[in-house]
């Protein structure tokens, strides 16, 4: 099979912007939030062609302290991003959240990249950049539930350890439905831009098996490190609140 891949000319490309303003343009008559849906592709199309441009220079640098400072700029986003469900304890938490996704994230990354991937240098951006973006994520969405859940757990005055068994429970349901709804469901993101490049599809199954391992672990992982790590925190929290 053919590993090229193939371009999307931009007035092709324009062409799935015509349903979206169709649809931005039903919110605006039903009366809707139009202007939010607006600013969000708007933002999204302004976000990818930064992201392009960006990754064109890092890719052409090839330099282990810029993949670095981008690998810390993103646990430091996503550590922050990950706690906007809980903002009256946003800063407390802040430094727990980036503990867990850089023990829990850093750790897959390291096992994923140089014991299954085998790649040459540890900085190979075409490589580390994409994958560390898709297990941060899924660290970050794991800590984002894992916090709201066991705040709201440890408000109704549940103990902390019923309540991080419910905040975990909660953390991993996104991530175990995707388990059970890959290659049913949906096909992911990875494996489909594999095949649509040319890839054998015996070969695009053995990445995203990679793949759905890599965020499962990620993603638990990191809700475990959160739990336990901000335990007393939490406490102090639980009985000033009493």
């Amino acid at each position: 099979m053919s590993s090229s891949v193939a371009t999307i000319p931009l007035l092709n490309l324009s062409l799935t912007l015509i349903p979206v303003f169709a649809l931005i343009f039903i919110l605006h008559r039903w009366s809707l939030d139009s202007k939010y849906v607006s600013y969000g592709v708007l933002r999204m199309v302004i976000q990818l062609l930064f992201i392009g441009y960006l990754l064109t220079f890092i890719f052409e640098a090839n330099n282990g302290w810029i993949i670095g400072m981008v690998l810390i700029v993103m646990i430091m986003a996503a550590s922050w991003i990950a706690l906007g469900n809980v903002a009256d304890r946003r800063l407390e938490l802040y430094v727990y959240a980036v503990f867990s996704i850089t023990v829990a994230g850093g750790c897959t990354l390291i096992l994923v990249t140089q014991l299954v991937l085998s790649i040459q240098t540890w900085y190979s951006p075409q490589q580390v950049v994409p994958l560390a973006g898709m297990i941060f994520a899924a660290s970050m969405n794991s800590i984002s539930l894992a916090a709201e859940r066991i705040g709201s757990e440890m408000e109704r005055g549940v103990s902390y350890i019923e309540a991080k068994a419910v905040a975990l429970n909660a953390a991993l349901i996104p991530i175990t439905n995707s388990l059970f709804a890959v290659g049913l469901v949906s096909l992911p993101g990875m494996m489909t831009g594999q095949i649509l490049s040319g890839v054998s599809p015996f070969i695009a199954a053995r990445y995203q098996l990679m793949v759905m391992c890599m965020m499962f672990i990620a993603a638990g992982f990191s809700a475990v490190l959160f739990l336990v790590s901000a335990r007393p925190l939490l406490l102090r929290a639980k009985v000033a609140d009493e």
